[in-house]
């Protein structure tokens, strides 16, 4: 027989190469799919071994083998041989039948593939009735080809799983589709269907599914217990990280989906802080159920902070969910003052001792904790210790035994005592060895029997001594001593008796004055240095026992047991609000009880605190941090004796998150189909996972298929692609995968199916990639992109719906859709705050109304905290008009996207974009009309920080005026040029400005010729006030002409003129030379103001001689006495109470000497001064009304006048005394009264009376009305103006009555029209504006104002110049040309002058302008003419001042 050897061997090929694109994606090469299978089948290669050589031995052993079989019979081999070929044969055919019918098989498959077939339901759907609260389920049966798509709908609306989570669940498994639905309710009746579609057709199948409920009426069957934790539960919204504060309260509230919801079957909640179970109580409030597992914390404090963990036992195990709650400090009690301490507990309880310890708080930026105190409450609150314990743990002794206490504690520092901690648990003070001598002995298991130690001692009376007396804790305040008690005790109550020794000296007893129960004892007047002994006696009623064995030597501890500094700080990213913070523990621990973390601020000084609890681990996260800001932090180690010394800082880093890939994109929608492509638009991810998204993937399939096959090797930058070579009719899913620095995300979830079918409609397809800005509490903006497919036509609109998140019933808000919705962006409003809608939009064109978007994502109406507005300003630098926004969000990878009009920007040359930190600006390079708009900016990688601002052309014009005075800075003046005489004649030419720098520099320019100080003219200033002031000694009429003050201080200039020609400088004339007469006439003899004496003088010849003595001292009068007049006069002028004293008048000869006394004092002084003022009230005038820069001033002239006189001054019959408010002075000729800063309050009558003993003489003045019209401020004297802009003059009138008010351009009457607007409002604020000056409008402006009291005539110059030009400067030789001076900004109302650099208003008086139009009243003096019938006092009279002249803010003398 031949034998034949087969070698059969398996060839494994290595697996093809990965495909181009380098991302992760589930979908397989059919390639790949064949190479894994084969590998799977493959078995190691079998090799026949090479035949060995054989030794003489083995081949003697194989011969006898062969021959041994071969003797077997003939027959027997024949027959093996002859069964091995017939079931070899039989094999054989096996195997071809097996082959035939597998490759018919094939062959009917492959043409049951090929045949088109119709959905067809081969198991329907069938009807149930169930229980309210129980599940059901739907299945059904469906075959087709292509294979189908089943979709469920209930009442003929689609079935949403989102709509409800946890209620519906679809199944498909192979070929059965089902539909669960849990938790049914009587709702949920209704008919359902299942509606099967493939390119061939539709199948429907419906069944009813009834729903009743468990009425009272009904018999239910009873169920079976059921444990809860075979329930289902799936937690849905769960709990974030919270911060409380100390003294409020909290809630932890985690929602959750139960199946079965049985409402007498909550599940199995446990609630763990720091993973310790909490149990519920006053302090932990705790409820589950209701679809809600809630925590609530009503007393907050330091000892809850801390990790919350949620544990819910279910039917596949536990559900989990932890965050962490910090709790900061309340507000101290006293600034500076610590927080409270925490983790208060009692040890070592006893029947009259315990030991409280606690964990001290955080200080960081409070003073250092010097002691704590300890307080101890049965009905009130005591103070347990005198002086502040330094350590964190106090022994309380001298607690009464049985009662129960509270214990708290409070915190020490140099600024005040803390808020109290926590109070601990009731303590009960007891004996902790009362059990231990007790024992129980059970009779029968039913009876107890319980035997006292001191029963079992006998007759002892007496007690031992206590043994292992000893300091069990040995701190530097305190030492604690310990002992055990005594055996046998005696049979009575026990007391203890302890006694100390210094060194060698005496026994003392300590604790003479108490009664001590317990063995532990705590002493706290030991001395630094010694070492003590102790000993302790057993006392009770029966006696004392000896003293126990001495103590070891105890000496006080030292209490530097603080840790050491913990090591190197590391901080890393996390989240966008928390960064990861480790460090290396300290090298000595000494009982460490955990860490505090600190972090600060980049660009600040404060620290703050990170937790408020002593964490345990070398790990931290630090939570609620702001976006992008940067942070260094800090670690303290704690325990018993306080903090450690400050770790080192860690480096600063930015608050962002961790870099991970992106999540999935979402809202794949179909814009746009031909047949053999499909538009696709998607949504960007959610999270961009730290890194930029730069690339999208995208895979497809047949609806039917498993096998996803990529669409692009390249990426695709766009949230929207085109994919080609399809095949019409066929059903395909899509899914997306974004891509970022780190890596590719993961893929989207496969879109709906969506039919490669033409698009051949008329209407516009739908409207894409729905998003939001500027998101607020009542309002928002919608944006979207416009439809890839238009339709038959152009878009001509869009109709905008709205409605709640879950309601069906959508709202249009554009009902006029081509004129308000034309663009891509629509303002919503009139929103409920909080409420969270959706949105859809739907594009039109002349054919129609198109398809609806997809919805957009739920948006809440609710701002972000922080949430700041564009701000429009100008640069007060450099007068640049800009847009900038502070974002209260950012991160690493944030920009800012500025748009027009919703349009982005992009490099454009009209603006320029700049970043600071966390603040943008777009500053306009030429800004004008053609960037008016609505400018928004959005923020990238952020919760949607967006703000938005219009730029009108009123809020421009506006921004360009400020930023050409910033360009073209002026001196703001508080007066302008105005002119004074004094006293002697002088005129005094002055301004004010509001603020001058040393380095100023002007000039005066009087009639085109610069003026500086020299021969009767002094020119100086004061930089204190801002007064700049030059004084002419002789004013004569070479003086006529216009005065100019030019102003330079740095950058800025200004000037002011005064025109003083024609009858206004008339008027300035006379009053001067008047002035320099009364100074002349003052300097000779003036009888009405000196008080004479006349001694009447006789017998006497050319020789005598006349002397005047006052208290012996000579009087020389400046005219010689004349005796042979028979009269000698002594003029005193300006009479006083200085002039007090004793007058003596001596005649001498060569015939002796005679003297006369004169006493002027007592009632012959009252009596002279009462003389004076008879002569002056008779001629005081009345009272006149002058307007100074302080406010109004009342003058009465009279002969003489001393403030010696009995002056009273009144108003509305109640006496005046002089203050800051109402001022009383008066000069030699004058009496006056100043009202600083008049109002309302000061109107009335106003009276002065002037006694002389016997009448009195009273003038009055009534300042309730009858004022005549003047201008009291706003106007300024020179405008100049640029071109196209608009001009405002506005001013404050005053009058009573109500004056009425005329505006004049060159002499003649200005109207009002549309380009120039007069208007008067409130009888108080005139204005005229001139909107877009031209060239035209220059001239010379005025104002009349009056009523039939009088009135006022006040000028105004402009000067209008073209853009680009030159701000005009005044030439020499052009007096009349107008003063360059920044162009006012228009006010925001007539009361209140805008905030510009442009110079406030000088008041300059009407008589101190440029010559009025002949038509106009030259004005005259408000002083009436004297009474007095003699020529000489009429002198004394005021000169005709003007009445709106001014007394300037005289700088004071140097």
């Amino acid at each position: 027989m031949v034998e034949s050897t087969f070698n059969v061997c398996f060839i494994t090929m290595p697996p093809p190469p990965p495909p181009p694109r380098d991302r992760k994606s589930s979908s397989t090469s059919v390639s790949q799919v064949h190479a894994q299978a084969t590998e799977a089948m493959a078995e190691q290669a079998y090799t026949i071994p090479v035949f060995r050589q054989r030794t003489a031995d083995e081949g003697t052993e194989e011969y006898l083998r062969v021959s041994t079989n071969v003797e077997k019979g003939l027959t027997v081999i024949q027959d093996e041989i002859h069964r091995m070929r017939m079931a070899t044969k039989a094999q054989v055919e096996s195997l071809a039948i097996q082959r035939e019918v597998k490759s018919m098989m094939y062959r009917r498959a492959d043409l049951t593939d090929e045949i088109p077939k119709m959905p067809d339901f081969l198991v329907a759907l069938r009807p149930h009735t169930v229980w309210e609260k129980t599940p059901v389920r739907l299945f059904c049966t469906v075959q087709g080809n292509p294979r189908p798509i089943v979709k469920w709908y209930k009442g003929g609306v689609p079935v949403d799983p989102l709509s409800a989570p946890g209620k519906y669940k679809m199944e498909n498994k192979y070929g059965v589709h089902g539909l669960i639905i849990s938790r049914c309710v009587v709702s949920d009746t209704a008919e359902y269907s299942a509606v099967a579609t493939n390119q061939h057709g539709t199948a429907t199948s419906k069944a009813t599914v009834t729903v009743k409920s468990k009425s009272l009426s009904h018999s239910v069957p009873r169920l079976t217990q059921i444990h809860p934790s075979k329930l289902e539960v799936s937690l849905l919204d769960r709990f974030s990280v919270s911060f409380g504060v100390e003294g409020g309260s909290i809630s932890l509230v985690c929602s959750m989906v139960v199946v079965p919801d049985l409402p007498n079957l909550p599940p199995l909640v446990q609630w763990f802080r720091d993973d310790k179970l909490l149990t519920p109580g006053q302090l932990a409030e705790m409820t589950a159920g209701g679809g809600a597992a809630r925590l609530t914390l009503p007393h907050l404090a330091k000892d809850d902070e801390g990790l919350y963990t949620l544990r819910i036992f279910t039917q596949d195990g536990t559900a989990e969910h932890s965050a962490y709650l910090f709790v900061s400090d309340a507000a101290p009690s006293v600034a500076g003052a610590p927080g409270a301490p925490m983790s208060v507990k009692a040890y070592d309880v006893n029947a009259d001792y315990v030991l409280v310890a606690w964990k001290p708080p955080n200080t960081v930026n409070e003073a250092p904790i010097t002691g704590y105190f300890v307080d101890r409450s049965v009905d009130a609150w005591v103070q347990c210790n005198d002086a502040p314990v330094k350590v964190c743990k106090y022994p309380v002794h001298g607690l009464k035994e049985g009662r129960s206490y509270h214990f708290r504690v409070r915190a020490v520092n140099a600024a005040g005592v803390s808020r109290p901690s926590r109070e601990t648990g009731r303590v009960t003070a007891l004996d902790a060895a009362e059990d231990e001598r007790l024992q129980v002995i059970k009779i029968e298991g039913k009876y107890d029997v319980v035997i006292k130690q001191d029963d079992l001692e006998g007759h002892v009376t007496i007690p031992l001594a206590p043994t292992d007396v000893h300091a069990s804790e040995v701190l530097r305040s305190y030492v604690v001593l310990s002992w055990t008690p005594p055996s046998p005790r005696g049979r009575a109550p026990l007391c203890y008796v302890i006694e100390k020794v210094p060194g060698t000296g005496a026994w003392q007893r300590i604790n003479a004055a108490v009664a001590l129960h317990s063995p532990r004892f705590p002493v706290f007047d030991l001395q630094d240095g010694l070492k003590y002994e102790f000993r302790v006696y057993s006392v009770n009623r029966h006696g004392a026992s000896g003293p126990s064995e001495p103590s070891g030597p105890v000496q006080k501890g030292e209490e530097d047991g603080a840790p050491s500094a913990p090591g190197q700080v590391v901080s890393t990213r996390n989240t966008k609000s928390s960064v990861f913070v480790q460090w290396e523990p300290p090298k000595h621990l000494n009982n460490l009880v955990g860490y505090y973390i600190d972090g600060r601020a980049a660009g600040t000084k404060d620290w703050f605190p990170c937790n408020h609890k002593p964490f345990k681990h070398c790990r931290f996260v630090v939570h609620g941090l702001t976006p992008g800001e940067s942070y260094t932090f800090r670690v303290q180690a704690a325990n018993v004796f306080g903090l450690s010394e400050e770790s080192q800082e860690s480096s600063p880093i930015s608050v962002e998150p961790a870099l991970a890939s992106p999540s999935a994109p979402f809202g794949i929608t179909l814009l746009s189909c031909d047949g053999s492509s499909m538009t696709l638009a998607w949504k960007s991810p959610k999270h961009c996972g730290g890194s930029k998204v730069t690339a999208y993937y995208l895979d497809h399939r047949h609806a039917d298929a498993l096998l996803w096959r990529e669409v692009n090797q390249e990426a695709v930058r766009e949230e929207h692609c085109s994919v080609d070579n399809l095949t019409e009719g066929t059903f395909y899913e899509f899914k997306i995968q974004a891509a970022n620095m780190a890596g590719v995300g993961v893929a989207s979830a496969p879109s709906a199916p969506l039919k490669c079918e033409a698009w051949t409609m008329e209407e516009p397809g739908p409207a894409y990639d729905l998003s939001f800005s500027e998101v607020r509490g009542r309002s928002l903006v919608l944006l979207w992109k416009a439809p890839v497919y238009t339709g038959a036509g152009p878009v001509t609109g869009y109709l905008v719906d709205m409605a709640k998140k879950g309601s069906s019933e959508f709202i249009t808000l554009t009902q006029e859709r081509v004129k308000r919705c034309f663009r891509g962006f629509l303002q919503v409003s009139g929103l409920e705050e909080g409420e969270t809608y959706v949105f859809r939009v739907r594009s039109v064109n002349s054919r129609g109304v198109g398809r609806p978007s997809d919805l957009s994502e739920p948006v809440c109406a609710k701002a972000l905290p922080g949430t700041q507005e564009i701000v429009a300003g100008v640069d007060e630098v450099t007068g640049d008009v800009f847009l900038s926004l502070e974002a209260c969000e950012i991160c690493e990878t944030s920009k800012f996207v500025w748009s027009k009009n919703y349009k982005a920007i992009g490099d454009c040359p009209r603006v320029v974009v700049t970043e600071t930190g966390r603040s943008s600006r777009m500053t306009f390079t030429n800004p004008d009309k053609d960037d008016l708009g609505r400018y928004s900016v959005a923020v990238t990688d952020t919760d949607g920080v967006s703000s938005s601002q219009t730029l009108t052309e009123d809020a421009l014009n506006a921004m360009l005026e400020l930023s050409y005075a910033i360009r073209h800075p002026v001196v703001p003046l508080k007066h302008g040029l105005n002119y004074e005489i004094l006293e002697k004649g002088h005129v005094r030419f002055w301004l004010q400005a509001v603020k001058l720098s040393p380095a100023v520099s002007y000039r005066f320019i009087v009639n085109d010729k610069e003026v500086k100080t020299g021969e009767g003219i002094k020119i100086s200033h004061d930089v204190a006030t801002g007064v700049i002031q030059m004084t002419v000694d002789h004013f004569t009429r070479a003086n006529e002409g216009t005065y100019t003050v030019q102003i330079h201080d740095g950058k800025a200039k200004t000037q002011s003129s005064l025109v003083l020609v024609g009858d206004v400088f008339k008027v300035a004339l006379k009053e001067a030379e008047f002035q320099r007469k009364e100074h002349i006439r003052k300097q000779g003899q003036h009888l009405n103001h000196r008080l004479l004496f006349f001694p009447v003088v006789a017998n006497v010849k050319k020789e005598t001689s006349f002397h005047w003595y006052k208290e012996d001292d000579e009087i020389v009068p400046e005219t010689p006495p004349n005796v042979m007049s028979g009269a000698c006069a002594l003029p005193i002028p300006l009479f006083s109470r200085k002039d007090q004293g004793v007058f003596k008048a001596v005649l001498s000869d060569d015939r002796g000497k005679d003297t006369s006394l004169f006493d002027i004092s007592g009632n012959v002084f009252d009596n002279i001064i009462n003389a004076i003022a008879q002569i002056a009230g008779a001629s005081a005038s009345e009272l006149v009304l002058q307007c100074t820069p302080e406010g109004i001033r009342l003058q009465c002239y009279m002969n003489y006048y001393t403030e010696e006189m009995k002056t009273v001054w009144k108003h509305k019959e109640s006496k005046i005394a002089s203050s800051e408010k109402m001022r009383i002075g008066g000069t030699a000729e004058m009496a006056w009264m100043q009202i600083c800063d008049p109002s309302d309050k000061e109107k009335g009558s106003y009276t002065i009376e002037v006694s002389d003993g016997v009448q009195t003489h009273a003038r009055t003045f009534d300042l309730s009305g009858q004022d005549r019209g003047r201008v009291v401020g706003g106007l300024p004297d020179v405008v100049t103006i640029m071109e196209e802009k608009s001009l405002s003059l506005t001013c404050t009138v005053w009058g009573e009555p109500t004056p009425e008010v005329s505006w004049f351009k060159n002499e003649q009457e200005v109207a009002s029209t549309e380009h120039t607007k007069v208007t008067f409002e409130g009888g108080k604020f005139a204005s005229m504006v001139i909107t877009k000056v031209t060239p035209d409008d220059s001239g010379k402006y005025s104002i009349n104002v009056r009523n039939k009291y009088g009135g006022e005539f006040v000028e105004i110059t402009v000067s209008v110049y073209k853009h680009g030009e030159k701000l005009p400067e005044p030439k020499l030789g052009q007096p009349k040309a107008p003063a360059a001076a920044a162009t006012p900004a228009p006010p925001k109302s007539p009361a209140t002058p805008t905030k510009t650099a442009t110079p406030s208003k000088s008041q300059t008086p009407a008589s101190m302008k440029s010559p009025t139009p002949a038509s106009t009243p030259v004005p005259k003096s408000p002083t009436p003419t004297p009474k007095s019938p003699t020529p000489t006092q009429s002198r004394g009279v005021k000169s005709p001042t003007p009445t709106r002249s001014m007394k300037s803010p005289t700088p004071p003398r140097k």
